[in-house]
Order: structure tokens, then C-alpha cells, then sequence
């Protein structure tokens, strides 16, 4: 059913099917004349040719955990060829118009900033400046010895000069964090720290890593001095995501979830569209600027 509660319009499961054009005004309203905190996932960016970890026809997944990447050559040859082949198509993305509407957002002080479960780098390169990206950068390699900070496209010429006969042939499909499944790894020569020789490893967290204290704490920071929490593009199964939801909702504010499908965040949303992430969030740039 659905019922307001202090003004909001409460959306529930269990309702029947509401018009998604209501569901984007009843959005809007909420986010009119607030200071609006932006949490997104995968979804935001699957209409840049990346694809999503959860939706309908997404890849079967089997993520390089962080322990084993520390622990095998090999399974660091096998994360490395794979990543290698897939940065060129990665790195290549464009931002898509729901990137380029929440820029426009921030830019005119609706969006107060931009919290991302994504690796890609999109929303920056859309002209977003306040963002805040919890699972880090894919453009960004670190050695884990030093702490050395190298740009992805070095490593990947490296790479590529050490690798000359590794091609994009091998390649299976194209995973969403900028990866492609490899068939044969064990002639792939991996680089090491210019400095030290330490182990590189891409600057984003690894299954089996935490999300780094400074980075949830700014975060949360983000969410803490907003007014409204709108969620675009993702499924809330990450626990960091959920933990800013759980936030909001203490604070009492307002929790819009834009995705398609459920999400782990629905029963805490004010208002739930089921939609893609680009036209919505277009849509609601078009009703809130000038």
C-alpha cells in the first residue's frame, strides 16, 4: 500500500503497480529544495557499455579475493591478463547522461555530492567534483609494499611491452570491474614496483578487503550533512552501501532507491522507482534546473 507518513509517500512492495511517472514526481518533491546526498552502484553506468554484477544477463562472476592475490603467482598472472585486456575496453567507457545529470546537479547545488560502489571513473570524468568512491579507482595502481601510487595507463603500456603477444583474442566477455575471463595465463609476465618490487595491485578493494576507514568516514560525512539520500544504479548487497542507507534512515531522511529490480534497500525507501538509472536521473535533472 501506500501511505504518508510526515509528508513522505511511503511506496510498499505489496502495493499495486503505481504509475512510474507518480513515483518520479513524489521523487522530485522530495528533493526540491534540498541538499541531496547521491549513493550510486553498477546500474548508473551500464549504459556506458559496462556491465552490472547483478542484473538480468550479467556475467557469472568468480572475483579474485584479495588473499589469494597475495598469496599466488599465478593467481596474480591470472588477475593481471585479465585486467590487462580488459582496461582497454574499460578505460574507453564514456560517461552516459545519468552521469553527466547528477554533474549538472552538483553543479547548481541540488546534489551536494556523489558516493560510488563503482571503480570506473565515470562520475569524474563527467564533471562531478565532490566524489566520494568507496571501492576506489581502476585508473590507480598501488604497490602493497611501498605504497607507491602509479596512473593505470602506465602499468598497462608496461604490460603491454612485457606482453606483446597477449591479445584481445583470448579474451572470453568483459567483466564489470574492467576485467575479461583469459584461457591461457602462464606465459604473462607481471611487473613489479619501480621502486621497491613490490606487489602492484589495482587502487580498489578486493573481495576480502574493507572499504578504508577514511574513505567510509567521508562518506558517511557526505550523507551526514545532507537533507535527502537518493540511490541510484544499485542493489544495496554491498555492506557498505547498506550501512549509509542505515544512516539516512536513522537521521529520518527521506531514501529514494532508483533501480531496477528489488533492492536490500527498499523496505527503508520513501520512494522506489523501478527504472534505468540514466533516464531517471536525466528526468530529474530536466524537473529540478533551470
Amino acid at each position: 500500500m501506500t501511505t504518508v507518513e510526515g509528508g513522505i509517500r511511503v511506496v510498499s512492495d505489496l502495493e499495486a503497480p503505481v504509475r512510474t511517472d507518480a513515483l518520479l514526481d513524489a521523487a522530485i518533491d522530495l528533493m526540491r529544495g534540498t541538499r541531496v546526498a547521491v549513493l550510486t552502484g553498477a546500474g548508473v553506468s551500464t549504459d556506458s557499455g559496462i556491465p552490472d554484477y547483478r542484473g538480468e544477463g550479467a556475467p557469472v562472476r568468480t572475483p579474485m579475493t584479495f588473499q589469494a592475490f597475495l598469496a599466488s603467482e599465478t593467481a596474480r598472472k591470472r588477475y593481471w591478463a585479465g585486467s590487462h585486456l580488459g582496461w582497454r575496453n574499460f578505460a574507453g567507457a564514456k560517461p552516459n547522461s545519468g552521469h553527466r545529470a547528477l554533474a549538472d546537479l552538483e553543479a547548481r547545488a541540488v546534489v551536494s555530492g556523489v558516493v560510488t560502489q563503482n571503480v570506473d571513473g565515470l562520475h569524474r570524468r563527467a564533471g562531478s567534483r565532490h566524489v566520494v568512491e568507496l571501492h576506489g579507482g581502476m585508473d590507480r595502481v598501488v604497490c602493497l609494499t611501498c605504497g607507491q601510487h602509479y596512473a593505470r595507463q602506465a602499468i598497462a603500456d608496461r604490460l603491454a611491452a612485457l606482453n606483446p603477444s597477449v591479445d584481445l583474442a583470448t579474451a572470453i566477455r568483459p567483466r564489470p570491474d574492467g576485467d575479461v575471463d583469459v584461457d591461457d595465463i602462464e606465459a604473462m609476465a607481471v611487473p613489479g614496483c619501480t621502486v621497491c618490487g613490490g606487489i602492484l595491485k589495482p587502487d580498489v578493494v578486493f573481495f576480502g578487503e574493507f572499504v578504508p576507514t577514511d574513505t567510509f568516514h567521508a562518506a558517511a560525512s557526505l550523507v551526514r550533512g545532507a537533507d535527502t539520500l537518493l540511490v541510484a544504479g544499485s542493489s544495496l548487497v554491498v555492506n557498505s552501501g547498506i550501512r549509509l542507507i542505515e544512516l539516512a534512515r536513522r537521521r529520518r531522511m527521506p531514501i529514494i532507491v532508483v533501480n531496477r529490480g528489488t533492492t536490500k534497500g527498499d523496505s527503508r525507501a520513501a520512494v522506489k522507482i523501478d527504472a534505468g538509472a540514466s533516464e531517471t536521473l536525466t528526468a530529474m535533472a530536466a524537473a529540478l534546473l533551470p
